[in-house]
């Protein structure tokens, strides 16, 4: 049976975010919720926490992210002082990018991590082509920081989290695959690295590989459409919130596209 219990809210802002989208995505899960979740692009965790799998392989190419989580599993407690002060600010940006490279410093650079994630602009999680963290000052006038994470620690000690390209994760057969990759869009610097048009085509062609149920998210741009409509992928399309703009009233919908096999 699936679980009752209350899922826990994802610990940090996420732009483009997907738990709205989770009452599509349980009618997808709720016939293979006996299978390990994996998820190439996990993300903010909402869509783990949402459908609260036994076993999951959740993946990130973003590794300070996955060291948050990573830090969850052994009872994450804030020790930093958190103000909502840009100098602070700024000052906390400095020394994660600096705790980035230092492995003794993986329970700090989460800390600062959760700060800059919950005081930055708008929820942004972002990095220059040096892999310093650069997003900006936010503007919040009062921001509720959290200080303890140990409600986190039982649900996410069954789960995997790893720092890969997806290409190298272990996948079994029988896995039910999630993939919520950047969008088909200009901007793709949430990573060192980014995700290019080659990036795309090289997950799609991963994705009908697998003999397991797939869905993939991506905004529906003609060449997403193409890409999976090639490879007979079902498509489905749906009207996805944008999250970010610089001025709250500019902020729209977008076509969503889902593509989906083994169902």
């Amino acid at each position: 049976m699936l679980q009752q219990t209350t899922p826990l809210r994802p610990p940090l802002k996420w732009a483009g975010g997907k738990r709205w989208l989770l009452p599509v995505l349980v009618k997808y899960w709720t016939k293979h919720h006996r299978r390990r979740l994996v998820e190439p692009f996990c993300g903010g965790l909402s869509v783990a926490l949402g459908l609260q799998p036994e076993t999951a392989l959740l993946n990130d190419v973003n590794p300070a992210l996955i060291n948050f989580y990573q830090q969850l599993q052994l009872g994450l407690t804030i020790d930093i002082d958190l103000q909502n002060d840009e100098s602070i600010y700024y000052q906390y940006r400095q020394d994660f990018n600096d705790s980035i490279v230092k492995l003794d410093m993986a329970n700090t650079s989460a800390q600062l991590f959760y700060y800059l994630n919950r005081t930055g602009y708008n929820g942004l999680c972002r990095f220059n082509k040096s892999g310093g963290y650069n997003v900006p000052f936010g503007r919040y006038k009062k921001i509720n920081y959290q200080h303890d994470f140990s409600a986190y620690q039982s649900i996410l000690s069954q789960w995997q989290f790893t720092n890969l390209d997806f290409e190298q994760l272990e996948i079994d057969k029988n896995d039910f695959i999630y993939a919520d990759p950047p969008y088909d869009v200009a901007f793709r610097h949430y990573s060192q690295g980014g995700f290019s048009w080659d990036d795309q085509q090289r997950l799609a062609h991963w994705l009908v590989a697998h003999q397991g149920p797939v869905v993939l998210s991506n905004q529906a741009t003609a060449r997403i459409k193409e890409l999976y409509q090639d490879l007979g992928f079902k498509l489905k399309y749906l009207d996805a919130p944008r999250r970010i703009s610089c001025k709250g009233n500019q902020r729209h919908d977008v076509k969503e596209v889902l593509a989906l096999r083994g169902f």
